[in-house]
């Protein structure tokens, strides 16, 4: 098989795809284990039969529904490369909004350096401030033992599993028990200076007739009635664990800002609160400082 394996499969995947080319030359690079500009860059490719075997694979799993990252096994965010899989939600671009204030924060906090990433899936959010605040020690929870796995393989892909301590818990664990593992910074209350959450919020009547129902872990999209049920739980646990002159950062659905901001101001009447919006105009991010 020789030039046309670009063109004939982009020509599969255009029924499927906003941009089936991209797509394309990113499958047949995964397929081949080359960078995607050495597949660009040669005009002319064939395919082993069991490379071909894999390809018509993953071209029918992309056909079926299933989300192209799931078949890579990996995606970018924050620019880097993350192990995904079917039991973590894909990292979206809109959430380096999260990291982006996150780090700005800290980094202008020299001080605060204990840190919580609540429902970290893959672990996009933790590793990724982990990585570019070197002296950051994070909490990393989640009610999916799977996704755990992989966020942990993710730190330790990275270099910063030894500042990260993953936790399988709804939302944050009991801090009056003493627990294996733990930092002695997470052990008693008003000790996060940092926390940040991409919880679920899609609500469940709009999520069931959404593309990526059934697709991507329904547990880490359905946000209840509203979308907003983990946000009321986790503002009133915040209570107990967020420390004097700490800050909150909470990723929300485009269309429950208003919603979100009346949450935190009836949690947090004293505080700061900002909403601010992603780079396509929407509302995106609520920001809570003490």
């Amino acid at each position: 098989m020789k030039s046309t394996i670009l063109s004939d499969v982009t020509t599969r995947l255009a029924p499927v795809s906003d941009t089936p080319a991209l797509d394309a030359s990113v499958l047949i690079a995964h397929v081949l284990n080359k960078p995607r500009s050495w597949v660009m860059a040669h005009n002319e490719l064939t395919l082993t039969t069991e490379q071909q075997k894999q390809l018509d694979n993953s071209l029918m799993r992309l056909k079926s529904g299933e989300p192209f990252p799931y078949i890579l096994g990996h995606w970018e965010f924050f620019s880097l490369q993350f192990e995904v899989t079917p039991d973590t939600l894909i990292p979206r671009p809109e959430t380096e909004l999260l990291v982006e204030k996150a780090i700005a924060w800290l980094q202008a906090h020299p001080a605060k350096r204990s840190v919580a990433d609540i429902g970290t899936g893959s672990g996009a959010i933790a590793v990724s401030v982990a990585v570019n605040v070197p002296d950051a020690k994070i909490l990393a929870t989640d009610i999916s033992y799977k996704a755990l796995q992989v966020a942990k393989r993710n730190a330790e892909n990275f270099g910063v599993s030894e500042r990260i301590t993953f936790t399988e818990c709804n939302l944050l664990p009991d801090h009056r028990q003493q627990t294996a593992g733990y930092s002695s910074f997470i052990l008693h209350p008003s000790s996060l200076d940092l926390i940040c959450a991409n919880l679920p919020y899609i609500p469940t009547s709009i999520l069931h007739s959404l593309p990526i129902y059934n697709h991507e872990p329904t547990l880490a999209l359905d946000g209840g009635e509203d979308g907003l049920d983990l946000f009321r739980k986790l503002l009133n646990l915040s209570l107990d664990w967020l420390a004097p002159a700490g800050m909150m950062l909470l990723e929300i659905e485009s269309s429950l800002g208003s919603q979100a901001l009346s949450l935190a101001g009836m949690a947090f009447p004293d505080a700061l609160i900002t909403l601010h919006k992603d780079l396509a105009g929407r509302d995106r991010l609520l920001q809570i400082e003490l």
